[in-house]
């Protein structure tokens, strides 16, 4: 099967859709299906086409930026070209242009395109009134023509901007883990005080993209939260971004320097250390309609390691019922602190062997491989 996946960014760009097209794409490569990715030339040194572990790239310029969508003015050519032979085309939202274009062409030329709907797309100020005229009008006719909408979790379907009218083509397919990857490791002292860590204390370790697209994230109520705890707890915050300086600052203001190291961004290759170092994974989203599942949280997991959320993310449910980190209320700094509290007393090695287990058995990439394909050829048919 040839399949065409359109994200807006590829490795070697950071985010989260990045990182699930990516995982997707080797491993139905694996299965030996043909998969080209088109998406937008960033970082600018990234090659403009090439073989990237099996997935043929395809990287177009682009003029400018609306908040997260790349201007590619060459994509639907482009799109046209690599389509007209394909079996299915895979694109994803919330990046307009990339998706409507993508949907759009596929229609074009009689082939079918499948949506994976991660989380809406939202604004502030201005870009909020743009964002809803997009999602009033654009988005619906593009929802209207894909064959499939994917969603992350199960619940995503109520709090989004899909209409109800299209429930029926709505289907889920949870994100995954790579559970080879992310898994318990020992690390030593020294790796971990390299890592930004304080080995004498409680380590807190949280991971984002540090910009204002991912305020959501909730990182601001928990520099709040470590306001409240005592020195003995350290956090670790992983990631860079526009608003990198303005949390910098924000500790600074709420005097816990000396509780907060910034480790700015964390290679691949090295991330699995992080998790594994920590005590406990704190991820306190805020927004359910831009938090489409949180793979970080299930990262966290696959390494052994507690986790920390509100029930806005997508594993949530599992962390609750089988009593692997704590849930909270989405903006409650008292919740968190006390949930930070608790969890760190309890021993991290009762809980390892049972966020492994929710990882292995229920969110393997393998398995969603899998799904994805199912869905792929119940669609050609």
């Amino acid at each position: 099967m040839k399949i065409i996946q359109t994200p807006a960014r590829f490795p070697p760009s950071v985010g989260g859709v990045e990182q699930y097209t990516y995982i997707l794409s080797k491993k139905l490569v694996e299965r030996g299906h043909e998969v080209t990715v088109v998406c937008a030339k960033e970082p600018e040194d990234a090659l403009s086409r090439e073989i990237y572990e099996g997935i043929d790239v395809v990287r177009l310029d682009y003029t400018g930026k609306i908040a997260q969508t790349n201007l590619t003015q060459r994509l639907p050519v482009e799109l046209y070209r690599e389509i007209r032979d394909a079996d299915i085309v895979h694109t994803h939202l919330p990046t307009p242009w990339t998706a409507d274009v993508s949907v759009a062409i596929a229609k074009i030329c009689g082939t079918p395109s499948v949506i994976t709907y991660h989380n809406d797309i939202r604004g502030d100020g201005i870009a909020s009134h743009v964002a809803n005229i997009y999602n009033k009008t654009v988005m619906q006719a593009t929802l209207a023509w894909t064959d499939r909408i994917i969603t992350t979790q199960e619940s995503y379907f109520e709090n989004s901007n899909i209409p109800e009218r299209l429930e029926d083509k709505t289907v889920t397919i949870r994100n995954g883990v790579d559970v080879e990857r992310f898994q318990p490791q020992d690390v030593d002292d020294d790796t971990a005080r390299e890592l930004g860590f304080d080995t004498e204390k409680t380590n807190l370790f949280f991971l984002s993209v540090l910009d204002e697209y991912h305020d959501y994230k909730g990182l601001e109520n928990l520099l709040e939260a470590m306001q409240h705890l005592p020195d003995k707890y350290h956090l670790v915050v992983g990631g860079d971004g526009s608003k990198r300086g303005y949390y910098e600052q924000k500790v600074t203001d709420l005097g816990v320097g000396g509780q907060v190291t910034f480790a700015g961004y964390i290679p691949d290759e090295t991330l699995p250390r992080y998790y594994n170092v920590a005590d406990m994974f704190v991820l306190p989203s805020t927004s359910s309609e831009q938090e489409g599942f949180g793979l970080v949280a299930l990262e966290a997991l696959s390494c052994g390691t507690p986790v920390i959320t509100t029930d806005i993310v997508g594993v949530s449910s599992e962390i609750k019922t089988q009593d692997v980190g704590k849930i909270i209320p989405p903006d409650d700094v008292s919740s968190l602190t006390s949930a930070i509290t608790a969890v760190s007393m309890s021993p991290k090695g009762s809980i390892e062997k049972r966020g492994r287990h929710i990882c292995v058995s229920s969110y393997s990439w393998q398995t969603i491989a899998d799904d994805l394909l199912d869905l792929f050829n119940e669609v050609r048919s």
